[in-house]
């Protein structure tokens, strides 16, 4: 909890206070004459997350399963473990911090599978734990700009939809910004978001300058009273140095009419590259100033512990990850939900 200078409590930011809470149960319906054709009840959150990320979690409890089953611990099955884990891109750092967990006062004993599970999936968590932070809108920034940046086909137009869909929820005022102006189709995709939630849309035609549209969009938040400003970018390759500099030619045009945006910069990884990931963290971080992470398609690959050694690694923010093409599959990120799904462990 936190407080003003003169003692009072400081209410949270809006965002902060609802969408990162846990949904209430709708109440029972009522009887009707004739009842209803039952719908299948909805999935919890970590549910979904859980099979979204079964093929990672599959990858490495088979793995686990065959090193230590009927079999003492010993410097070989450490051994294992350790590639094992490397493998499923959890990285050298986690890998050998988790080793060492499990290799802890346990050499030539046996241990259980589950046991070791339950160790990864503490040491996970306490990586984890430290990058797990809500997206915060403030306030007193209006609008707050949101730039979302990232490679071909991570996902950003998609994200940048699904943000939308959550943010007007809260009752926050959204404009859209089309700026992949590389693409018709990413265009379109917006105009369909905003049409869908209710959102103002800045737009052009295909070919028409990214960083002018900017400058006319946060001008139009500004007269229309929107809340956030989440502005789409084209898909550039992290070592494509004249595309970078376009975004870098963004940027400063958004300065000229708000010196302190982009307030947020978001960068969009696709978990299924795996080991790629790590490059576009460092080059966007560079070049863009990224303040967190949206990680998507977890769903699609046994390499989910990309996360942890990006966590790692980086130690940025991370705001939400997605394991579906639903809005409801893009959710604040939980690094205990995040530690027991990719373990394979009930919570």
């Amino acid at each position: 909890m936190t407080f003003n200078d003169d003692g009072a409590e400081k209410s949270k930011p809006r965002l902060f206070r609802r969408l990162f809470s846990r949904a209430e149960p709708d109440p029972p319906p009522q009887p009707l004459a004739s009842a209803p054709e039952a719908t299948p009840a909805k999935r919890s959150w970590f549910a979904r997350l859980t099979t979204g990320l079964s093929r990672s979690s599959a990858s490495i409890g088979q793995g686990i399963v065959d090193i230590f089953a009927k079999r003492k611990l010993d410097a070989a099955a450490l051994d294992d473990l350790e590639d094992l884990l490397i493998q499923a891109d959890l990285g050298l750092a986690a890998a050998t911090r988790i080793r060492e967990a499990v290799g802890r006062g346990r050499y030539d004993k046996a241990i259980e599978p589950r046991e070791v599970r339950a160790i990864l999936a503490a040491e996970v968590e306490r990586i984890l734990e430290a990058v797990a932070r809500p997206l915060v809108v403030e306030a007193g920034k209006k609008p707050f700009v949101i730039l979302v940046v990232g490679v071909n086909g991570s996902g950003k137009t998609t994200t940048i939809g699904k943000l939308a869909a959550k943010f007007s929820a809260e009752g926050l005022k959204v404009t859209l910004a089309a700026g992949d102006t590389f693409r018709a189709a990413a265009i379109e995709q917006l105009r369909l978001w905003a049409g869908r939630v209710g959102a103002n849309i800045v737009a052009r035609e295909q070919g028409a300058d990214a960083a002018g549209l900017a400058f006319d969009a946060i001008n139009a938040a500004r007269a229309d009273g929107s809340d956030i400003v989440l502005m789409d970018t084209a898909g550039r390759l992290q070592n494509r140095t004249e595309l970078m500099g376009e975004l870098e030619k963004v940027i400063r045009v958004m300065k000229k009419v708000e010196p302190e945006a982009p307030h947020a910069v978001l960068l969009v990884l696709d978990a299924t590259v795996g080991q790629n990931a790590l490059s576009q963290v460092e080059i966007f971080g560079r070049i863009a100033g990224v303040t967190g992470l949206v990680m998507t398609k977890l769903d699609g690959t046994a390499r989910g512990g990309i996360l942890v050694a990006i966590a790692e690694k980086f130690a940025l923010p991370v705001h939400f990850i997605g394991v579906g093409e639903s809005v409801e599959d893009l959710e604040p990120f939980a690094a205990r939900d995040f530690a027991h799904a990719i373990a394979g462990l009930e919570r």
